[in-house]
C-alpha cells in the first residue's frame, strides 16, 4: 500500500513540474499570412495608341453685351451666373430722352405724310410743281428714317441678350453713366454646352505617325472621337468629337492646331481651364499593355514586379514605347501570361512570398509609390531596381 501511494505522489509532482514549464516561443513571423497584392495577367490584343496633348477650354460662343446708347443705368434685370435665353432684357437705361425723341420723330413723320398726301392730287391739276412734289416725298422718307432711328434708340435703352447661355457678373451698377463716347462693356454671356477645346500636336509626331502607317507597322485610328483628361487625372465621362484641324503649321511652335467639342450638360467644364486631350493616333493588332502605375524605375531602366506560380516576387526588366489610354505599350520584356503586380508594390520585395489577387480596372487602389504615376522616378518604399545590391539607393 505504501509503495502505491509513493508512486501516486511522484506522478502528481511530475505533472505539477510540467505545468510550470513555459511553451517554446513561436518563431518570428510564424503564422503570419503572406500579404495580398493585386495583379493582372498579361495578354496580347489590339490597342489604340493615344497621345495626351495640352489644351484649353473655350466657350463655343461668347458675346460681350455693350451699351449702344448713352444714359444712366437704372436697373439690372438678370441674376448673375444663371442661364438665360436670347432676347431676355438685361439692363434698364434711362429712356426718357429717347421716348421724347421717338415721339417727336413720329410727329414729324405724320406731318410729312400729310403734306405729301395733299400734294398728290394737286400734282395732277398742275397746282404744284414736280419739284415741290418730289421734295414732299423725300421729306416723308427722311421722317421715316428719323422715326426708325428714334425707335431703335428707345429699344437699345433696354439691351437684350444676343445669345442663349450663362451670363457672368455685371460690370456696371445702377447709377453708372454708360455709352458716353464709347460702347461700355456691360456683361458677358458664354455658351457652355457644348464647350470647345483647342489643342496642338507636334508636326514631327504627325510625320512619324504617317510614316509608321505607310510602312504597315501601325494602322490609322479613328481620330473623330477624343477624350478629355481632367486635372486630377480622371477621364471626363463624355467623349468629344474633332471639329477642326488647321491646314498650316504654326511657325513659332512647330505644331498644328486642332479643335474639338465636348457635351457639357451639367456645366462641369468652364472656359479657361487647362486640360489634356487624349488623342487616338494609330491601331496595333498584337500589343502588350501594362498599367502605368505598375511600371517602376527610371527613364533608362524600367521594370515591373512579377509573381510566379509559387507566389514568389521577382523584378522583370521591360522596355516601353507609347501609350494606349492609361497603359504603356511594352516592346520587350513581357510575352504574355505573366502576373504583374499593379497594387501593393509598397508591401513586397524581390523574393518575398505574396498572395496574388486579380485586379479590376477602376477599383479603389491602395497607396502606391510616387513612381506609379511617373515611371521616371521610384517613390519611397519602391523595390530596388534589377541588379541593385540590397541597401543601395539609386542616385
Amino acid at each position: 500500500m505504501r509503495k502505491v501511494l509513493s508512486l501516486l505522489l511522484l506522478a502528481i509532482l511530475a505533472a505539477c513540474g510540467d505545468g510550470d514549464k513555459k511553451a517554446p516561443a513561436a518563431g518570428p513571423g510564424a503564422g503570419m499570412p503572406p500579404p495580398e497584392v493585386d495583379v493582372i495577367t498579361i495578354t496580347t490584343g489590339s490597342a489604340t495608341i493615344t497621345q495626351d496633348l495640352p489644351g484649353r477650354l473655350q466657350a463655343v460662343r461668347s458675346a460681350q453685351v455693350r451699351a449702344r446708347v448713352e444714359g444712366v443705368v437704372e436697373k439690372r434685370l438678370f441674376t448673375e451666373g444663371t442661364d438665360i435665353a436670347a432676347g431676355v432684357p438685361l439692363f434698364q437705361i434711362d429712356a426718357r430722352a429717347y421716348q421724347a425723341q421717338a415721339a417727336a420723330a413720329e410727329a414729324d413723320l405724320a406731318a410729312a405724310k400729310a403734306v405729301f398726301s395733299r400734294y398728290t392730287p394737286l400734282l395732277e391739276i398742275k397746282a404744284v410743281s414736280q419739284q415741290e412734289f418730289d421734295a414732299a416725298q423725300a421729306r416723308v422718307k427722311q421722317a421715316e428714317a428719323a422715326s426708325t432711328k428714334a425707335k431703335l434708340d428707345l429699344e437699345n435703352a433696354v439691351p437684350p441678350a444676343p445669345i442663349s447661355g450663362r451670363i457672368g457678373r455685371a460690370l456696371v451698377t445702377e447709377g453708372t453713366l454708360v455709352g458716353k463716347g464709347e460702347a461700355t462693356h456691360l456683361v458677358t454671356i458664354e455658351q457652355l454646352d457644348p464647350i470647345r477645346v483647342e489643342f496642338s500636336q507636334s508636326y514631327s509626331d504627325l510625320l512619324r505617325l504617317q510614316q509608321a502607317v505607310k510602312s504597315g507597322k501601325q494602322k490609322k485610328a479613328d481620330a473623330a472621337k477624343v477624350e478629355l483628361v481632367l486635372e486630377d487625372g480622371s477621364l471626363y465621362p463624355e467623349k468629344g468629337r474633332l471639329q477642326f484641324s488647321d491646314l498650316a503649321v504654326d511657325p513659332n511652335s512647330g505644331a498644328v492646331v486642332l479643335r474639338a467639342e465636348f457635351p457639357n450638360p451639367r456645366r462641369d467644364l468652364l472656359p479657361g481651364t487647362f486640360v489634356r486631350i487624349r488623342f487616338p493616333q494609330s491601331q496595333l493588332d498584337a500589343a502588350i499593355r501594362v498599367p502605368q502605375r505598375a511600371v517602376q524605375g527610371g527613364a533608362q531602366s524600367q521594370f515591373v514586379m512579377t509573381v510566379d506560380a509559387e507566389g514568389k516576387v521577382a523584378p522583370r526588366p521591360i522596355k516601353t514605347s507609347t501609350m494606349a489610354g492609361g497603359d504603356f505599350i511594352v516592346e520587350d520584356g513581357l510575352r504574355g501570361g505573366e502576373q504583374v503586380i499593379v497594387n501593393g508594390l509598397q508591401k513586397v520585395r524581390p523574393g518575398a512570398t505574396v498572395k496574388p489577387m486579380p485586379w479590376t480596372p477602376g477599383a479603389p487602389l491602395m497607396a502606391a509609390p510616387a513612381a506609379a504615376g511617373k515611371p521616371g522616378a521610384a517613390g519611397p518604399g519602391a523595390p530596388p531596381a534589377p541588379g541593385a545590391k540590397p541597401g543601395e539607393e539609386k542616385k
